[in-house]
């Protein structure tokens, strides 16, 4: 039988690489579409295989609310209840006792600077577990009212029957409030991280979730960058980089105005791809609004 200690690493790995999928599908499908959105040259480049670029859209979409509901229904057997359940039930998992066994590991002797360290050790109330999961349950509430049907009737199962439906469901939804849903998770997942392996107080700190800041102001160089920061650079780098092979077909004016148009429309979360759509990429702008 797994120790306690070790039950909770493991809820606490299996939470982070779910809510990490989550950041990188939706982020890396978002990217795409906001590339091609304020880039003609790329928006040309996608054109030139389109089957293929709506095909691995579709799975990006598709992946994204997977991994959504596996962190939050409960039917789950890893989820995120199951893990601050996990955290609050044991209280000396978070003891300084239990943070020093951590910290010296297989050390035969105890290190010098470990009695100084635990000096400021912060040690869990049961506040600070009613605050997350008051946290949570908001998190919840926004997941099951705007999510949870496109997930379990759209992707996961085939209850709808027309484009209708599809369409109703996703009139619920807002890009900036699944960015921030999706972020909090990785800020619950650093809480309680550091709580675990360095005694620190569990605040939830916010994260960036913005495309248009992370494309605009990357972070300097040697900074950690979370995984929305990464995934977002890397595909903006490569579809700018691979696009400037192509001759423009479209002047800057142009741009522009493609680029306000999108700025005014409602920021709704795109439909899914549907397999007898037309081969070439639509108006990224009118199908898919992004940040």
């Amino acid at each position: 039988m797994k120790s306690q200690n070790a039950v909770f690493e493991y809820e606490l790995e299996t939470f982070r690489k779910e809510a990490e999928a989550a950041i990188q599908f939706l982020y890396a499908y978002l990217t795409v579409h906001r590339v091609a959105a304020r880039n003609s040259l790329v928006h040309r480049l996608l054109n030139e295989a389109p089957l293929f670029w709506n095909t691995s859209l579709g799975a990006l979409q598709t992946a994204a609310f997977i991994a959504l509901g596996r962190v939050f229904d409960q039917s789950s057997q890893h989820n995120i209840d199951r893990l601050i359940r996990t955290a609050q039930k044991d209280p000396d998992l978070f003891s300084k006792d239990e943070l020093a066994r951590r910290k010296q590991g297989t050390e035969a002797a105890r290190p010098e600077w470990l009695d100084d360290y635990l000096q400021d050790v912060y040690e869990p109330t049961s506040e600070d577990f009613r605050r997350l999961r008051s946290h949570i349950a908001k998190w919840r509430k926004t997941y099951e009212s705007n999510y949870r049907d496109i997930r379990r009737k759209l992707f996961a199962h085939n209850e709808v029957s027309g484009q209708a439906e599809t369409d109703a469901l996703f009139k619920k939804t807002n890009i900036r409030e699944l960015q921030r849903l999706c972020v909090s998770l990785a800020s619950l997942h650093d809480a309680l991280w550091h709580l675990y392996y360095n005694g620190r107080k569990p605040v939830l700190r916010p994260r960036r979730y913005s495309i248009e800041r992370m494309r605009d102001k990357p972070l300097p160089k040697g900074w950690s960058r979370t995984v929305q920061e990464r995934i977002v650079n890397e595909i903006d780098q490569f579809l700018v980089k691979v696009s400037g092979l192509l001759k423009p077909n479209l002047n800057s004016a142009q741009n522009a105005q493609r680029g306000g148009a999108a700025n005014r429309r409602k920021r709704a979360f795109a439909r899914p791809f549907r397999s007898g759509e037309r081969a070439a990429l639509d108006d990224p702008e009118r199908r898919f609004i992004n940040d």
